[in-house]
């Protein structure tokens, strides 16, 4: 598995949280004490919201996502005036 370190540098926003989504389950499938697992769980669950709603948005036919998607491709901000 690539480091999360190498991943950042390199990638979009959506493959960074799909990696950190695989770090997490690592965590959770590694046996963690109790009082460990109920963080990491937290987490792991937010941060497959936040995939499936950036995944959500590109795969919506609205017009809006359309605009951040090509805006995205494009390589400019999510920010429209």
């Amino acid at each position: 598995m690539a480091k999360l370190k190498g991943i950042t540098k390199k990638k979009s926003r959506l493959e960074m949280l799909k990696a950190l989504a695989l770090v997490l389950a690592d965590q959770i499938d590694s046996g963690l004490p109790p009082k460990d697992l109920g963080p990491i769980a937290k987490q792991y669950r937010e941060t497959i919201n936040e995939i499936e709603q950036i995944e959500g948005m590109t795969d919506s036919d609205d017009e809006i996502s359309e605009i951040l998607s090509t805006r995205e491709a494009d390589g400019k901000s999510g920010a429209v005036r």
